[in-house]
């Protein structure tokens, strides 16, 4: 359903031909189909093992267990599925109807989540059975939701089973009569206020980055084996573990439980991927473990890495180890994967890379104009697979999406080689194994506690060069008590009102804040060398 051709221009970015009248589900599961490809391995996850033809027909069963549901193309469905088969299956069966999957996050709170519903306005939930009782609150406050099916359970406490309902529906479905600008998906992007965005991605999207980073940067292909630490709700994950696998018929391996060094290690050695997709903080954490597998037990290829900058020595260090490349790049929810990367054999640690075939960046200064080598600029990008817009957001809509350019909210610099070098947020978003945290958002969780006066969270760097939380406290007066005790109680604290990882690695006891004149935090004063400890 779709070619590749290449301008005549020696470098030229490739052009991807898409039809007018186009589905994504049915492009990337189809075609392996087309290609023979139907008793080949494409999922194995916690439970068993999937054929592509295993795939395509949980793929239609989904679709018409959907549609037995009443919801019809352009409704909308909230899918907080573990990473398993029923999320492929759900995802692309919603897809393929014509229904739009909005794929959430599974590690936030209840009130994330009943915002998310009610700004969706989704009409369907299909949620894993542990995650149910974080919806609790959502399933009742929306007005919109209408039905509620639940994967891992053939009796749950609420709703219907995903497994019975899509038993019961035809093998075979026919698909909606979408087209590649039609929209395809949202993911939920963090804003820098904490409340997420409905970022709305089109049909025409995943195939572009399987086809632009994929196959050129990566050179996946049928032969190889994708083992992605990233979830499949993060934009990074689904590419890795969804898109790209099923463009060129590579078998992938999904892991539901949370990606401690001992969980990967396990899928490394019993699996054996040949192409590993990771976070900066999960690299450092495997290279302090001491249940490192030796580079004689796997079978790597290549290893990729985003979310965050890559420290450049935590970077050689595991390449060192392993004899792999570990390709740092940079994409982000709304390019919705890797525009600027390094490239096998041309790796240079501690910077970005360069810009992936298909996409141009620039770095604008706050003049306005392009910045020379070497000088700090804003991050923007031009390419295929932006977003349409934030859902129900227009001023922040009109921020991010400036005609062809997209706004990253990223600073970067490059040098004399066309390499590109991280040189910080753009605003005070603070980047934590590979997800956004809010400051303001920790801070208001600081605050309501009884000792906080005032509460100031910036971004640190811990021993491996990882960015995580700090904050800095002005404790109420009359508060006594030792301060090792406190910071633990406040760190408590945040986790119980916030995602885990959120909360703040370091906290700062001082009797005053640094502000401007017009009372306004000087959050810039508590990041440098004389920022207190």
């Amino acid at each position: 359903m779709s070619g590749l051709t290449s301008a005549d221009t020696p470098g030229a970015a490739p052009v991807l031909n898409l039809p007018r009248e186009y589905n994504a589900a049915v492009d990337l599961v189809e075609r392996n189909l087309a290609a023979g490809r139907g008793d080949k391995l494409a999922y194995i996850d916690d439970h068993g093992s999937y054929t592509f033809a295993d795939l395509a027909a949980r793929v239609d069963r989904a679709a018409n267990a959907l549609r037995a549901l009443g919801l019809g193309q352009e409704d909308r469905i909230m899918v907080a599925l573990l990473d398993g088969i029923d999320f492929p299956a759900v995802f692309l069966g919603a897809i393929k109807a014509g229904i739009v999957p909005v794929a959430t996050n599974t590690l936030l709170k209840p009130t994330d989540y009943t915002f998310m519903l009610n700004d969706s306005r989704a009409k369907a939930l299909i949620v894993s059975e542990a995650l149910l009782p974080g919806f609790a609150d959502g399933i009742s406050a929306s007005p919109h939701l209408k039905q509620v099916a639940v994967s891992g359970s053939a009796r749950p406490a609420h709703g219907v089973s995903l497994a019975a309902l899509m038993a019961a529906a035809p093998p075979r479905a026919l698909a909606a009569p979408t087209t590649r600008d039609d929209p395809c998906f949202w993911l939920y992007s963090s804003g820098s206020t904490g409340t997420p965005k409905g970022t709305v991605h089109i049909h025409s999207s995943p195939i572009h980055t399987a086809e632009l980073y994929a196959r050129p940067v990566l050179g996946l292909t049928e032969h190889d084996v994708v083992f992605s630490a990233a979830k499949l709700f993060f934009a990074y994950g689904l590419g890795n573990a969804l898109s790209f696998p099923l463009a060129v018929g590579a078998t992938t391996v999904l892991m539901a439980e949370r990606p401690t060094p001992e969980a990967v290690f396990r899928r490394l050695v019993e699996r054996q991927p040949t192409v590993f997709c990771g976070v900066p903080t999960l690299y450092a954490a495997m290279l302090a473990n001491p249940a490192l597998p030796s580079r004689d037990q796997l079978r790597l290829r290549v290893c990729t890495s985003a979310g965050e900058a890559l420290p450049a020595d935590v970077g050689r260090r595991f390449a060192g180890h392993f004899g792999v490349d570990v390709l740092d790049g940079i994409g982000s929810t709304e390019m919705l994967h890797i525009f600027l990367s390094n490239r096998p054999g041309e790796v240079r640690y501690g910077t970005t890379g360069k810009p992936v075939p298909g996409y141009r960046i620039r770095l604008i200064g706050d003049d306005g104009r392009e910045v020379p080598p070497g000088e700090l600029g804003e991050l923007q990008i031009s390419g295929p697979t932006s977003a349409l817009m934030y859902w129900n957001n227009r001023e922040r809509s009109l921020a991010t999406f400036n005609g062809e350019w997209t706004r990253a909210g990223d600073k970067y610099s490059m040098d004399a080689d066309g390499y590109y070098l991280y040189g910080g947020r753009s605003d005070d978003m603070l980047k934590v194994g590979g997800q956004y945290v809010s400051p303001f958002e920790v801070e208001a969780a600081l605050m309501s506690h009884p000792s906080v006066l005032e509460a100031a969270v910036v971004g640190a760097e811990d021993a491996d060069g990882l960015t995580k939380p700090k904050a800095v406290i002005v404790l109420k007066a009359g508060i006594a008590g030792e301060h090792d005790v406190l910071a633990r109680e406040l760190q408590q604290h945040v986790k119980n009102l916030l995602a885990p990882f959120k909360y703040p690695r370091w906290i700062a006891f001082v009797d005053e804040l640094p502000k401007t004149a017009t009372g306004k935090i000087q959050r810039y004063r508590l990041r440098g060398a004389d920022a207190p400890d």
